[in-house]
C-alpha cells in the first residue's frame, strides 16, 4: 500500500511558476513509476509528465520545454516544477504511482492548480 500526499498548488499568474511535491508513505517507493496526472473542468484526466523507475521521463506535448518531473528516492518524493504557466494549466494536479505488472497503482487526493491573472 502506498499512500500519496501533495501539495504545492495555487494561484499563480500566466507565466508564472509553481512547484508541485506529492510524497509517499509506504515501501518500495524506488519501484515505482511516478505519473502527475491533471484533470480540467468538463476535460477527462490526461497524463502531464511521468518517470519511470529507472528515471526515465516522459511528458504531454502541451508542457514539453515548461514542466519538468524530477523524483528523490531518498525522500520517497516526487516533483513538478512547472514554468511559463498559461491558463490552459488550470487544473486539478493528481499524483500517482504505479506498477502495471503487480497490478499494483496508488492515487493521491489532487492539489488545484489556477492560472490566472
Amino acid at each position: 500500500q502506498v499512500q500519496l500526499v501533495e501539495s504545492g498548488g495555487g494561484l499563480v499568474q500566466p507565466g508564472g511558476s509553481l512547484r508541485l511535491s506529492c510524497a509517499a508513505y509506504g515501501s518500495m517507493f524506488s519501484l515505482y513509476a511516478m505519473n502527475w496526472y491533471r484533470q480540467a473542468p468538463g476535460k477527462q484526466r490526461e497524463l502531464a509528465a511521468g518517470i519511470t523507475s529507472s528515471g526515465r521521463t516522459n511528458y504531454a506535448d502541451s508542457v514539453k520545454g515548461r514542466f519538468t518531473i524530477s523524483r528523490d528516492n531518498a525522500q520517497k518524493t516526487v516533483y513538478l516544477q512547472m514554468n511559463s504557466l498559461k491558463p490552459e494549466d488550470t487544473a486539478v494536479y493528481y499524483c500517482n504511482a504505479d506498477r502495471p505488472l503487480v497490478g499494483r497503482s496508488f492515487w493521491g487526493q489532487g492539489t488545484q492548480v489556477t492560472v490566472s491573472s
